[in-house]
């Protein structure tokens, strides 16, 4: 039954991530974190981590992870195909379409429509992915005070990098390796 979960959930996904992977980020949180509690935000934060480590298109690669962690190596099959299966559905039927007919315009009108959604898509799950990287908490706290400024320092240093054109690989990279060295002096302070 997991199987099959997997696979219309993330099937689910496919349909509705207009806009690319970075669009289906939110659309899987809300299955796999909130909808079916499979995992907890900082692991789905975990798996977007490693899947834009890892070569090949960002949701496919969450998918993967996510079916993987869930259900195993047959979890993760399942949750891939689901989210393949929409678009190669739709990107034949559209590519018929199109070569059929051209340039559709109620076609652009639609997608036009969807560019904003598909901003505030995005937005909604990086503003998540801030609250847990800032205080290390699923929802914003009621005391702002207890901010990790570890998480501020690397933040800004990532956002002035992100500026800078620095690659996203060696963004990652150094910033799990301060991470680390931070976390261990902070801790040898501490105690």
């Amino acid at each position: 039954m997991i199987y099959l979960t997997l696979f219309w959930e993330f099937a689910k996904v496919g349909i509705f991530c207009v806009g690319g992977g970075y669009a289906s980020m939110p659309l899987i949180q809300a299955a796999v974190v909130d909808t079916y509690r499979w995992m907890s935000l900082g692991e789905f934060v975990d798996i977007f981590t490693i899947s834009q480590m890892t070569p090949g298109p960002i949701g496919i690669n969450a998918a993967t992870f996510a079916g993987m962690k869930i259900a195993g190596i047959p979890g993760a099959i399942c949750a891939t195909v689901g989210f393949c299966t929409p678009s190669l559905i739709l990107g034949i039927v559209l590519a018929n379409l199109f070569f059929k007919y051209g340039d559709i315009g109620p076609i652009r009108g639609i997608l036009n429509g969807l560019r904003p959604a598909v901003v505030a898509l995005i937005a909604a799950a990086g503003i998540s992915f801030v609250v847990l990287a800032l205080w290390n908490e699923e929802t914003l706290p009621e005391d702002l005070t207890t901010i990790d400024p570890l998480g501020v320092i690397i933040l800004l240093v990532s956002l002035a990098a992100v500026r800078k054109k620095i690659g996203v690989i060696k963004l990652l990279a150094a910033t799990g390796v301060a991470g680390l060295v931070l976390g261990i002096i902070q801790q040898n302070l501490l105690g």
